[in-house]
């Protein structure tokens, strides 16, 4: 059963009736460009087969009641709540997010008149796969179909609009300061592609990424130890490379070249340098990877992959042992290229990896992790997917 039959499923059992549709969108893995988005720079996503889900009926009395389909296998309700109440912090908990994605739309200027939410969703939580985007960007769809404002509709919003949204939501009422790569992915990528996207301009390009045609997989390795934006280093970061730019006179770090780099950073206080030069140089990388793809040259990305990784791990320091574990595990048992995804501090990785030795390098991370007396990481493949839209 897929998750938007799930949702559909359960709502129809929690409310008496069917809901009146389904929305969904899908987690993400970002090929490389990590933390270059808030720094106005460029990302390479794609989006994972893994959906969440959210069947959704109007209601005519401005409450909003969420309900969710917790991993543990239950149910579990949020109390109802009247839309004008909606208020940073509260609700908070899970609920948070769709109770986020309500208040920034009403904010906007939407008629929400309220909604019964049904959440069912398979992004793995705390991974780095963006579920929470995943769960935001589906409720932003369901409750602007209440609101007669959904894509496809006169007077909908625009895909980059509603990313914009949930991004309020997310650093206004969730309290994660992330920036504009997850929510972009989850509503935009299409099939058998990676997204190129230049978050200051707002301008997407897909590119073709089909590695299972050329014999590649790409192998996550989601290591288990749960990471939180809005708990970790992550907006440490942000204010760091923020506070760069702003001593360097630049509108954001995606206005200084490579080139650059050994004027600019003398000019910075020492511990902002390698936050600069790690924007600098991934941003670089992505536009190297997108020249690589495009040529069809798909196993040329590895070393690419490979210097994300350092640079995350050595400059912008978010990197943990479990990370450089799955990394250099996969690397020594013959992976063309792996870095760690995400915000940092724990999530996922990823290793390209040649289809006949899938199986010999999953093994490979699953014994490094057993002798290092770690919980066994979850291994998938990720197959590049479609974006968000409505199921029902």
């Amino acid at each position: 059963m897929t998750s938007a039959e799930r949702a559909a499923a359960l709502f129809a059992e929690e409310h008496g009736n069917a809901a009146s549709a389904v929305w969904s969108a899908p987690g993400r893995v970002n090929l490389i460009g990590e933390h270059t988005d808030y720094n106005d720079g460029f990302v390479l996503p794609f989006a994972l087969p893994h959906r969440t889900a959210v069947a959704v009926r109007p209601r005519t009395d401005g409450r909003l009641s969420m309900a969710t389909f917790g991993s543990d296998g239950r149910l579990h309700r949020s109390p109802e709540i009247a839309v004008e109440d909606l208020r940073p912090g509260s609700p908070g908990g899970w609920a948070a997010y769709p109770a986020g994605v309500a208040w920034a739309l009403r904010e906007a200027g939407f008629p929400l008149r309220g909604a019964d939410l049904m959440i069912v969703g398979e992004v793995p939580t705390g991974a780095g796969l963006s579920s929470s985007h995943a769960l935001e960007c589906a409720t932003a769809l369901a409750l602007l179909d209440t609101a007669n404002a959904a894509p496809g509709q006169p007077g909908a919003p625009t895909l980059g609009e509603i990313a914009r949204l949930v991004q309020r939501a997310e650093n206004d009422f969730a309290g994660a300061p992330t920036g504009l790569l997850d929510q972009t992915a989850s509503l935009s990528c299409t099939e058998a592609h990676a997204l190129f996207f230049d978050v200051r301009t707002g301008v997407g390009e897909q590119i073709p990424f089909d590695p299972v045609r050329t014999g590649l997989e790409v192998l996550v390795i989601d290591t288990r130890v749960k990471h939180s934006h809005s708990e970790s280093g992550y907006g440490e970061r942000r204010r760091g490379c923020e506070r760069a730019a702003e001593l360097l006179e630049r509108k954001a770090l995606r206005d200084v070249a490579a080139a650059e780099l050994p004027t600019v950073l003398p000019q910075l206080p020492e511990e902002l340098r390698p936050l600069v030069r790690h924007v600098v140089t991934e941003n670089d990388r992505v536009l190297a990877t997108v020249d690589e793809l495009r040529a069809g040259r798909y196993a040329e990305i590895g070393p690419l992959l490979n210097a994300s990784h350092a640079s995350l791990r050595d400059d912008y320091r978010i990197s943990s042992p479990e990370l450089d574990l799955a990394v250099d595990s996969a690397l020594a048992a013959g992976a063309l290229g792996s870095r760690m995804i995400g915000g940092g501090f724990g999530g996922s990785a990823i290793a390209l990896v040649p289809v006949p030795d899938r199986t010999k390098i999953e093994q490979a991370v699953l014994d490094a992790f057993a002798r290092a007396n770690l919980t066994a990481p979850r291994l998938f493949t990720a197959v590049p997917s479609a974006g968000a839209g409505r199921d029902r």
